[in-house]
């Protein structure tokens, strides 16, 4: 399973998809709040959302996993 990980640490503002969803490379998937900023994650690779990792309000580190693809 691939998983599209988060590039920076942050609070999750927003998950733009759901299990279930098809998603493309480059499409924004989650937003997350970092100093003030709102940062759009973008997929990384092409695929269907398999599971959601982190639900608005999560912190997350760099490098932990957002969303894993089936």
């Amino acid at each position: 399973m691939a998983v599209i990980k988060s590039e920076m640490a942050g609070t999750v503002l927003e998950v733009k998809v759901k299990a279930g969803d098809s998603i493309k490379s480059g499409q924004e998937i989650v937003v997350l709040e970092s100093m003030k900023m709102e940062v759009p994650v973008m997929a990384n690779q092409s695929g269907k959302v398999a599971e959601i990792k982190k639900k608005v309000g999560d912190f997350v580190n760099e490098g932990e996993a957002l969303i894993e693809l089936a």
